[in-house]
């Protein structure tokens, strides 16, 4: 939490604090939120110091093609009490990864993030297609039915989940990590689930109206969804963006929820091949006192 700058000149004023531009400005609850949902530079003129908290969230992962595995979330960070001088800061939103074609079976791994020269934010991993991996990321792109999940990023997000298969009747894959849990594995019935995202800046987002509101708490960075083989149950994406799996004749996935770092959902592949859907943008928010 950010504390009141104290104050430090002679004669008891209060230490000289720059004037902030940059981004969509909210105010809420005694903070200043700047959001950025697409590049751009947050600009400190003027003297002094601002200290400040950050929250950077990269770009999901699209997922795979066919009855493909679901988009990794983007890699999400929080930087607190960050002490930030005069001058402008670049601020780099990753966009989503493209889901899986004809040419590319594997989804694409989503665009990085970053705020000025902090560490920048992994974007989230493709989903496998059918019969292969997932990709690695942020968070971890879900498996294919017979291959290994995609991986996370230490600190960032979490693995995807396994696919299922009797190798007659169903073939159903793995959901992508999340930022606050890992992909679920796929059954006999669904594919997996996408991992729920981080809860821990819901704040933030109902200040800032970001991220998905679920119930009134915010989350960012789900994963997506699972694709399958079969009209039936389709997968959830996880809560913060990830979009759900595919449930009826050849249906897409949902496409994950644009600036929450979501991951994409498989597609239900019944009679013909279904490309991947998109993983969503990612997010930057710089909080301050007002």
């Amino acid at each position: 939490m950010i504390g009141a700058i104290t104050a430090g000149l002679l004669g008891g004023g209060a230490p000289p604090s720059p004037s902030v531009s940059g981004g969509t400005l909210y105010t809420s609850g005694g903070y200043n939120y700047r959001v950025f949902t697409s590049n751009g530079s947050l600009v400190l003129t003027g003297s002094g110091s601002l200290t400040a908290d950050i929250l950077v969230v990269a770009g999901g992962g699209g997922s795979g093609r066919s009855r493909g595995g679901g988009g990794g979330a983007g890699g999400l960070l929080g930087f607190a009490s960050q002490s930030l001088s005069v001058g402008t800061y670049t601020c780099t939103v990753g966009g989503g990864g493209a889901g899986g074609t004809l040419g590319s079976a594997q989804g694409s791994q989503g665009a990085n993030s970053q705020f000025g020269s902090l560490t920048a934010t992994v974007g989230g991993g493709g989903g496998a297609e059918a019969n292969s991996n997932g990709g690695n990321g942020g968070s971890g792109g879900g498996a294919g039915t017979g291959g290994s999940v995609g991986t996370k990023t230490t600190g960032q997000g979490n693995d995807g989940g396994l696919g299922a298969s009797d190798g007659s009747t169903y073939y159903n894959a793995g959901g992508g990590g999340g930022a606050g849990a890992a992909g679920g594995a796929a059954n006999s019935t669904q594919g997996g689930n996408g991992g729920a995202g981080s809860s821990t800046y819901s704040s933030w987002g109902l200040a800032t109206t970001t991220g998905q509101n679920v119930s009134g708490t915010v989350y960012y960075a789900g994963g997506g969804g699972g694709g399958r083989n079969a009209v039936g149950t389709g997968s959830n994406g996880g809560n913060g963006g990830g979009g759900n799996g595919g449930a009826t004749t050849d249906q897409l996935g949902v496409a994950g929820t644009a600036n929450t770092g979501g991951g994409g959902g498989g597609a239900c592949n019944t009679t013909m091949a279904v490309n991947g859907s998109a993983g969503g943008s990612g997010i930057i928010i710089v909080r301050y006192a007002a």
